[in-house]
């Protein structure tokens, strides 16, 4: 896996021939297979289960399957997912009764585990939960949607993350998620990220490799 991992978001692509977009989108040279999970609880949409990765899976996919889980409760859903053939999953402090123990059972489930930070969430859901994540995910948007505007307050959100890291020691990704495109990851990447979700940013164009070697190019000239 490369430095810097290009996730395309599946709540992009066409649903009717799902299995055939995400051969499609790993072909053009993404990494990894994003799914964005919604309850219509936590979150105002409803969205993907864990059936969706099991099919995908069974259709024969190997790329790792990056799950985001915008779900209120969480344990119950980590355990499928995990069986369904996750990879990593994520989820929101918020919607945690217990923290520690939701990132405990996605170790103990065989999955990399990630916290995610909504735009108001505040940094301090990290101080007791580093030593254990694969990655963070920093929301560039309120979660719910896609499609919506990158919000510019998280260039200091995700070099907050960043420092924690460091001063950490540990080798943590920083995933970013929400109106991440070709013309604005350069900067997302020097803010920190290294790990972007871009949905209809890759689905919505004809080309998905043209769009995924247009980040690249970005993010080659990353001054880090």
């Amino acid at each position: 896996m490369s430095e810097f991992v290009i996730a395309p978001s599946i709540l992009a692509a066409d649903f009717a021939r799902l299995g055939e977009e995400v051969d499609a989108v790993l072909n053009a040279g993404a990494d990894v297979v994003h799914f964005d999970v919604m309850d219509n609880h936590y979150v105002p949409n409803l969205t993907i289960g864990p059936m969706v990765c099991k099919a995908l899976r069974d259709y024969g996919v190997t790329a790792p399957i990056d799950v985001h889980l915008m779900v209120q409760p969480v344990d119950a859903l980590i355990e499928k997912f995990a069986e369904a053939g996750a990879t990593y999953i994520s989820f929101h402090p918020e919607a945690s009764a217990h923290v520690d123990r939701s990132i405990q059972a996605i170790i103990d489930a065989g999955c990399k585990p990630g916290l995610v930070l909504n735009p108001a969430t505040p940094l301090h859901y990290l101080d007791y939960t580093l030593d254990k994540l694969h990655h963070v995910l920093v929301m560039s948007v309120n979660p719910g949607f896609g499609g919506q505007e990158f919000l510019a307050s998280t260039y200091d959100k995700l070099r907050g993350v960043k420092r924690r890291i460091q001063q950490s020691g540990k080798n943590i990704r920083i995933e970013i998620d929400g109106g991440v495109k070709v013309d604005n990851i350069r900067a997302v990447a020097e803010a920190g990220a290294d790990m972007f979700v871009a949905g209809s940013a890759i689905f919505n164009e004809p080309d998905y490799a043209a769009v995924i070697n247009s980040m690249r190019r970005e993010l080659e000239q990353v001054a880090r």
